[in-house]
């Protein structure tokens, strides 16, 4: 299967996103909505894509071999928003923080964002196993693992 530029570039977000949901490939690629997300990797990117048991998207090993990524090793590739939120929030021997809390600290640092991206990012940042959830009230957050045992690398803003 031949894929226009726009695919392989798309196939590299499902790459180095992965585990992702609908919500940050549409907000990555600037679609309408969770379901545009699903028709797209339907009709374009079907073999190169599969649902895990918490139905996240990943991507397969065909697909990382074709955009040339090495899904191997240790680096999480994450958009700026989540290398933030990583040199922010609290650390795994940390009293956590609430969604709230982390907004706070980025407004502090300077970093404009609103609640419902620091939430969807943190919970991103979960999925991907860089993120642990402490119920209490509220949710709270603080990093599972040692900041300094992850190399992150920041996604470049896609060409749209």
């Amino acid at each position: 299967m031949t894929l226009s530029e726009e695919a392989k570039s798309r196939l590299t977000d499902l790459v180095t996103l992965q585990p992702t949901k609908n919500k940050e490939l549409q907000d990555r690629w600037g679609l309408e909505s969770g379901s545009d997300v699903h028709q797209y990797l339907e009709s374009e990117l079907k073999e190169y894509y599969y649902r895990d048991e918490n139905s996240l998207i990943r991507a397969t090993p065909e697909a990382a071999a074709l955009v040339g990524i090495d899904t191997g090793d240790d680096v999480v590739r994450v958009p700026k928003l989540q290398v933030e939120i990583i040199e922010t929030l609290a650390g795994p021997d940390d009293d956590p923080q609430s969604v709230v809390s982390v907004l706070h600290a980025l407004q502090a640092g300077e970093i404009e964002t609103d609640v419902d991206a620091v939430r969807s990012a943190l919970r991103s940042l979960e999925d991907k196993g860089i993120v642990a959830v402490v119920r209490r009230t509220v949710p709270t957050f603080r990093l599972a693992i040692e900041r300094d045992s992850i190399e992150v690398e920041m996604l470049e803003k896609p060409d749209a």
